[in-house]
């Protein structure tokens, strides 16, 4: 269902067509439209167009508050352990309600459940803000709504992330999930400084009624969709299944794939926990060092979104996303060597691009690849992987620089990466056959 259409002309009649000059196959797009990120789903479709702008702006008003509930909550313990305590209060509803909502996405009006989230999301916003104007300032309060966040994160995101294919054809996926994966880069990097910025201005409040307000932009976006029931196999049953939707994807080595390689760069080579050390002794730096170091890959990230223009004429997904994650950890790799800060953050600048490039060709292999009525299943394994992974990357490489060295947790992880996703891709060989003009799970 798109919101514009066209019709083909009709052909020239046959003695103008002798005057016609032949052919010369598809006419190449201006250089600027190969470079920069391709915003033909924002033209061909309104409802992705609103979506994409509802979620731009809830993902900038969400930055804003995840920092504001940190600054809170150490303000309140003076505890860097209470504000570690905030990652995990996120983390554990994210992993088992991302299985779980994926299933409900896969039974019931995933506009709907949309909205329901989001409309939760959105009361959990207003509560916050309720709270710091009444001078209500409790760390289990704080802990209880990052908590109810994540549930309603883990509803929305498979309901969301599952309609896209029903709203734009197959060739426009990898040009939409650039342009998604531009909104959340932006909205991690300008949320948290947005967010500072307030609170140190005006308080808590601020920033949480600022992304309340944020938050009705998603909220219009999901009603405005029409009605997206799951597209039911026939003989299949009427309640989704987790296990089934698991079942499914032991069968489908592809998209298993796809969750493989991006665990081989999140879990071997995510550097993250050792950049405060790293900033010290590598840099003789102090925590604007660090602060430098983690958004360097989130720029990259958002510059490898921005110029993805070129993404859509790449057709062998498999190849690119076995390049891309093995260029992210040779990227890292090459970060443990480099003594210049500079330096250093170019390297990490580039694995954030491939990183980004990854995303987008995994996003779109998932979507174009899965039968509709499995769609939120997988996208809530994605969740669980996408949440899980780099969680697990920061404890190993914190491990591993404490037993070993920092420059041996980052050299050797970006190395164990690049081994590991050639390893892969030795034995799914079919994988780097895989071309999205003909998807195979």
């Amino acid at each position: 269902m798109h919101s514009e259409t066209s019709k083909d002309e009709p052909p020239p009649p046959d003695d103008a067509r002798a005057i016609l000059p032949p052919p010369r196959g598809p006419v190449a797009a201006p250089p600027r439209r190969r470079l920069l990120a391709d915003l033909t789903p924002l033209r061909t479709s309104a409802d992705f167009r609103r979506l994409w702008i509802g979620n731009t702006i809830s993902w900038v008003g969400q930055g804003m508050t995840a920092l504001a509930i940190s600054l809170q909550v150490y303000d309140l313990t003076h505890s860097s352990f209470s504000v570690g305590l905030v990652g995990l209060f996120s983390l554990v509803p994210l992993v088992v309600f991302g299985l779980y909502g994926g299933a409900i996405a896969d039974t019931v009006d995933r506009r709907l459940l949309g909205l329901a989230s989001s409309t939760g999301s959105w009361l959990l916003a207003v509560a916050l803000a309720l709270a710091a104007f009444a001078g209500f300032h409790q760390v289990w309060f704080l802990y209880a709504v990052v908590a109810l966040q994540a549930v309603c994160a883990a509803l929305n995101s498979p309901a969301r992330t599952s309609m896209i294919p029903r709203l734009l054809p197959a060739e426009q996926l990898p040009a939409a999930n650039a342009l998604n994966s531009m909104t959340t880069t932006f909205g991690t990097m300008t949320g948290p400084m947005l967010g500072g910025a307030l609170v140190g201005l005006w308080g808590y409040q601020a920033a949480y009624l600022i992304d309340a307000v944020a938050f009705t932009a998603a909220l219009y976006a999901m009603w405005r969709l029409p009605a997206m029931r799951p597209q039911r196999e026939e003989g299949s049953r009427g309640r989704a299944s987790v296990l089934d939707g698991l079942r499914f994807l032991a069968t489908r080595p592809n998209i298993r794939m796809t969750f493989f390689t991006d665990l081989c760069a999140m879990v071997l080579a995510h550097p993250r926990a050792l950049f405060p050390a790293v900033a010290v002794i590598w840099y003789g730096g102090d925590a604007k060092t660090a602060g430098l170091l983690v958004a360097a890959p989130a720029v990259g990230a958002l510059l490898g979104s921005v110029f993805s223009g070129w993404l859509g004429r790449i057709h062998r997904h498999g190849v690119a996303i076995l390049l891309a994650v093995g260029g992210w950890g040779l990227a890292v790799a090459v970060f443990g060597l480099t003594r210049n800060l500079w330096l250093g953050l170019l390297f990490l600048a580039l694995a954030g691009a491939a990183d980004a490039i990854s995303m987008v060709f995994r996003s779109t292999m998932l979507q174009a690849a899965t039968p509709d009525a499995m769609r939120g299943r997988l996208q809530g394994v994605f969740i669980v992987v996408v949440a899980g992974g780099p969680r697990l990357g920061d404890f190993l490489a914190g491990s591993l620089g404490d037993l070993a060295s920092p420059p041996v947790a980052v050299t050797g992880g970006g190395l164990l990466c690049v081994l590991a996703v050639t390893a892969l891709g030795l034995r799914w060989r079919n994988f780097a056959r895989y071309d999205a003009r003909d998807p195979q799970p």
